[in-house]
């Protein structure tokens, strides 16, 4: 058992008959190259680099929109404060509350934004903008409150409260507006049949 492993694999290797045979590794090139052989030819890099020139422009573009819109706030269609208004808000109270306040005004946007208003929907979106501008007018009030009555328990819960409602409102319009869309195309493909 105490035997050297180098001394074994090297008797074994003088022992050994099979050696490879002259121009094996020749022969093996070839085949290789006939299976898979280089393709160079059409390779255009002025193609390449064009490509990459639009990739950067179109990136550099969506960055410049990116800054025009935060640079202008009141292209947002739901502010967290009025220009009129300026008092103590959500955000000031805590750095957590302003967190919980702009998820809130942020999803809002992006749900409104990604509502489809068509002629067969403009009665149920107007119907809902209604109830968004009532739960906004209602979360003004609530901020006057704050301001008036100091930080209060109650009042942040309300406009917690009111901000939720108005995502959920949104999420319920943009689901409305869906269900519409699907029973058309089944009305449109029933129709079809």
């Amino acid at each position: 058992m105490g035997q050297d492993l180098r001394k074994m694999f090297e008797a074994e290797a003088e022992n050994s008959t099979s050696k490879l045979t002259s121009g094996h590794e020749n022969r093996f090139l070839d085949k290789l190259e006939e299976a898979l052989p280089e393709k160079r030819k059409g390779n255009y890099p002025f193609l390449w680099i064009a490509a990459a020139s639009v990739v950067v422009l179109v990136s550099l573009g969506i960055w410049y929109q990116s800054l025009k819109s935060v640079d202008n706030p009141q292209e947002t269609i739901v502010q967290i404060d009025s220009e009129e208004e300026k008092g103590l808000s959500l955000g000031d109270i805590s750095p957590d509350l302003k967190k919980i306040e702009n998820y809130y005004v942020s999803n809002i946007n992006y749900q409104l934004s990604q509502v489809e208003s068509t002629e067969e929907t403009k009665a149920l979106f107007d119907s809902y903008m209604d109830q968004l501008n009532e739960l906004t007018d209602e979360f003004q009030l609530l901020n006057k409150e704050l301001n008036e009555f100091g930080p209060n328990e109650l009042i942040v819960g309300a406009q917690i409260d009111n901000l939720q409602k108005r995502l959920q409102l949104m999420l319920d319009l943009n689901e409305k507006i869906k269900e519409l869309k699907e029973s058309k195309n089944e009305q449109f493909n029933n129709q079809s049949i």
